[in-house]
């Protein structure tokens, strides 16, 4: 049996700096503050219906990182019939650390940075809420 772990899902966020804010949040849990704890997906394979994302996402807690108020991760871990644990909006957060501003998609610059670090440590902490269930 595997060890159960928390899929964190971010949006896309194609074109917009809160997107990218969303996926490099996500990889900075996934791959430095709970590497052993985590996994990821893509959200375009969860999408398409991938079995391994969709067996991934139903068989886990997921947190959804969403960039907009689109919330695409939220709604699609709801349509493949996974369980939204938590879910963060980037933009709640920066609405709360205003002088965090991002730059622009390809460069979210020095306070895009820092909203990174900000999100990341709250996912992870959520992570942790999610698994001590």
């Amino acid at each position: 049996m595997t060890e159960r772990k928390v899929v964190v899902l971010p949006c896309s966020g194609i074109g917009k700096p809160l997107g990218t804010v969303s996926r490099l949040a996500a990889y900075r849990v996934v791959e430095e503050l709970r590497p052993e704890k985590t996994a990821i997906t893509c959200l375009a394979q969860l999408v398409a219906e991938e079995a391994e994302a969709l067996s991934l996402v139903r068989e886990n807690p997921c947190i959804a990182l969403d960039g907009c108020p689109k919330e695409c991760a939220r709604r699609n871990i709801e349509i493949a019939g996974g369980k939204v644990g938590s879910e963060l909006r980037v933009m709640d957060v920066y609405k709360r650390y205003k002088d965090l501003k991002p730059g622009t998609v390809l460069d979210i610059g020095p306070g895009g940075d820092k909203l990174v670090s900000v999100i990341a440590e709250e996912v992870a902490l959520e992570v942790d809420k999610l698994l001590s269930c």
